[in-house]
């Protein structure tokens, strides 16, 4: 089974859509059962619910989802994921920093798996979540490539 989390700043708005791009992505293929994925904040208000703006762009997209709230990322889950993915550089070097820095090389930036090392804009400062959609929606069906 591989074991993938989502990680972004507060897990309200680009790591869930992320989670569930990737879960019904994984689900067209049928494959569900050999993945686990979820996601994460670096410093949520835990408990947040999702925002609007993502199940909006989510339902949009006839992407499955639940709405769900923000969870913290642990040191722990460096052990429990196979691939921890960052949303932007701030969140990857936070991702280490939680976990003790990334000795296995499980700690990706989302954007390099389409070739591209930038951020995925956070849309809760740009209210673009459009752009950050397809972003994600890009680089999910990259690393699922990777991964098949």
């Amino acid at each position: 089974m591989t074991k993938i989390i989502f990680v972004c700043y507060g897990n309200i708005c680009r790591s869930p859509m992320a989670e569930f791009v990737m879960k019904y992505l994984v689900a067209q293929t049928g494959r569900e059962k050999d993945f686990l994925i979820e996601s994460a904040g670096c410093y949520p208000s835990v408990g947040t619910p999702m925002s609007s703006g993502t199940a909006h762009e989510l339902r949009k997209n006839n992407i499955p989802f639940n709405m769900r709230t923000s969870k913290e990322l642990f040191a722990e889950d460096y052990k429990k994921f196979d691939y921890l993915i960052g949303l932007d550089f701030e969140n990857v070097r936070d991702m280490k920093e939680i976990c003790g820095g990334d000795p296995e090389g499980k700690i990706f930036l989302m954007m390099d798996f389409v070739g591209q090392h930038r951020d995925v804009a956070d849309p809760w400062y740009t209210n673009d979540y459009v752009t950050t959609y397809k972003d994600i929606s890009l680089a999910c069906k990259a690393l699922l490539k990777k991964l098949s």
